[in-house]
């Protein structure tokens, strides 16, 4: 029906109006995007070793990642391996991670100056978080398939290119 289909574009011209958009915004496909957040870190204790575990979560609509969301957990050690893989791998030219916090790992410091303090782990997550936002958003990165392991796949094989 004719009509109906005038009122329906009618419709969609007048809401695109009032966001300031023009039809070919209305009706185009969203941009692209990428979210990566680095949240609920746990401590965890394995063999009497402690260490802490980041959640990383991506959503993103790139068909890059081969995923629209996807959730692991990560360890500082694994960060620190994505870092050297991409040196040595691509291009960019990556970012730095936040620093190792040796100091507060020594047997005599006490548990609230320890890497295990809700302080440090929270500056720890924001650092992790900028890094992993400053290299996923980069189209050269993104083609690396380290980067993708690390974001979307459970257990990370660190010998995936032997």
């Amino acid at each position: 029906n004719m009509h109906s289909n005038s009122l329906q574009c009618c419709w969609v011209c007048r809401m695109a109006a009032k966001k300031g958009q023009t039809i070919a915004d209305a009706y185009a496909e969203p941009a692209n995007f990428l979210e990566v957040d680095v949240h609920d870190a746990k401590t965890e204790e394995i063999n009497k070793k402690r260490f802490t575990t980041y959640a990383v979560t991506i959503r993103t609509n790139l068909p890059v990642f081969g995923v629209t969301e996807a959730t692991v957990r990560r360890r500082y050690s694994d960060f620190d391996w994505l870092r050297q893989e991409l040196e040595r791998t691509s291009k960019i030219l990556v970012p730095q991670l936040p620093p190792k916090a040796l100091g507060r790992q020594m047997p005599w410091v006490s548990e609230k100056d320890s890497i295990f303090s809700e302080e440090f782990i929270e500056e720890r997550r924001q650092g992790l978080e900028e890094f992993l936002n400053k290299i996923a958003g980069h189209p050269l990165a993104q083609k690396e398939p380290c980067l993708k392991m690390f974001l979307v796949s459970e257990e990370l094989d660190k010998n995936y290119n032997q």
